[in-house]
């Protein structure tokens, strides 16, 4: 059984891009979710921090009530109390 949070960040984590920077380091993104950015000097600790930071934009999101994108059919919008609300 796989909760709707986990579905949504593993397939946010599936939209990921990454580049390496001229110093060697790393930066990530989610497009598709503004503001999902994240650094690190591997590849290994920026899809880390990504990850973390992905965790921390969506329950600030839904803590203020904002519109998160549905991602793979995934809507989080509809939770209610960690499950998806049935009506």
């Amino acid at each position: 059984m796989t909760f709707p949070l986990t579905a949504y960040i593993e397939a946010a984590m599936e939209l990921a891009h990454y580049d390496k920077l001229e110093d060697g380091t790393f930066a990530g993104e989610v497009p598709k979710l503004k503001g999902v950015v994240a650094f690190g000097r591997s590849l290994r600790a920026c899809e880390n921090e990504l990850r973390s930071t992905l965790e921390d934009w969506i329950l600030v999101g839904l803590r203020l009530g904002h519109k998160l994108p549905v991602l793979s059919g995934i809507d989080l919008n509809t939770l209610r109390n960690g499950r998806m609300a049935t009506n």
